[in-house]
């Protein structure tokens, strides 16, 4: 009997790829046991499960760091993931790790994460859980919640790169997992600043002078240093920086906190975003009933505030103004006695 493309495929990893890479053959598997499909490895058929998944296409409006922003060139938590996506595969393929496995868990990374960016996040830290994590609730959507509460059923080293993509989260236990937290690290910092500038927040020469001669003078150079670095020094499965250019890039993330993250400019309608999900969550609170069916099957088997926040978090930036407009905000009537929202 002639060998399927997926086998093929199989044996060439074992060919080409380092020894520290994961095989996809040699996978952990799933949680719940499927066939192998003929033309796609474990790790690609993931892949394609996050692709297509509502959580995924839901990141095109989800707040990176500016607000729904509606300039055309400005990022958002999708835009964000390709980007991360793009320098994993490319630090993966020059170590020849599993470049397949890589993608999925960057794909999936923030598949979790609140509207609002980290404002939101802060938001349900204080009203639902102080533990909330939007790496584990990126997890919790592939396992539980996608796929009308059946989840993603992705392998187990997909997931474990998703839930530990970043700080304070434990080392992935696969190297193609821990390329991950390299990644965004690598991609937030310089399309944040990319951002930055097109706002006319910062200038490139902002950037402390010493960080711009060991990094690089543009957002280019600066990725391909930080990407090439990596390259350099990781050896026998280890994933890291060189010394010089990881102290670096850990200022120019501080500098980047500073000027940025904190800046009442960029970040001044952040309050005003917390205020609103926190109306929503206490409005869903007392009136769980409200919620659409979709959410509300899952209170027969999940604690009210769990579901509530389930809701919260998966909502887009836009979403979660229209609801708050309709819930809160007084309407009118037209001559056509068609209800008009007052904007």
């Amino acid at each position: 009997m002639s060998k399927t493309v997926r086998e093929i495929l199989e044996e060439n990893e074992f060919l080409y790829l380092s020894p520290y890479a994961t095989k996809s053959a040699e996978s952990a598997g799933r949680e719940i046991p499927v066939g192998k499909c003929d033309i796609r490895t474990d790790f690609q058929r993931d892949r394609d499960r996050i692709i297509h998944c509502k959580a995924f296409r839901r990141l095109m409006h989800k707040t990176q760091v500016f607000l729904s922003p509606e300039a055309d060139h400005y990022r958002t938590r999708l835009t964000h993931t390709l980007e991360v996506t793009q320098i994993a595969r490319t630090v993966a393929r020059a170590l020849r790790l599993n470049e397949d496995l890589t993608e999925a868990a960057a794909l999936g990374h923030d598949l979790g994460h609140t509207p609002f960016g980290h404002a939101g996040e802060r938001l349900l830290q204080r009203v639902y859980s102080p533990l909330f994590r939007h790496n584990e609730q990126s997890l919790r959507v592939v396992e539980k919640l996608e796929n009308n509460g059946k989840g993603l059923n992705l392998t187990a080293e997909v997931r474990d790169g998703i839930l530990h993509h970043t700080g304070g989260s434990g080392e992935a236990s696969t190297p193609e997992g821990r390329i991950i937290r390299y990644a965004d690290r690598i991609a937030y910092i310089n399309h944040d600043i990319d951002d930055a500038c097109r706002a006319g927040i910062l200038e490139e020469t902002d950037i402390p002078s010493e960080l711009r001669k060991i990094l690089g003078d543009s957002h280019g150079k600066r990725i391909d240093t930080m990407t090439k670095s990596i390259v350099r020094a990781s050896v026998g499965g280890k994933i890291m920086m060189e010394p010089e250019i990881q102290k670096a890039t850990d200022k120019l993330r501080e500098f980047l906190f500073e000027s940025v993250y904190k800046n009442p400019v960029a970040k001044g309608e952040e309050g005003k975003a917390e205020l609103l999900l926190a109306r929503l969550y206490e409005y869903f609170e007392k009136n769980p009933g409200k919620m659409p069916p979709e959410q509300k099957k899952w209170l027969e088997r999940e604690e009210k505030s769990r579901v509530v926040c389930d809701y919260i978090a998966s909502m887009t930036d836009r979403y979660a103004v229209t609801l708050y407009r309709q819930i809160f905000l007084p309407r009118m009537w037209n001559e056509g006695n068609r209800i008009l929202a007052i904007d």
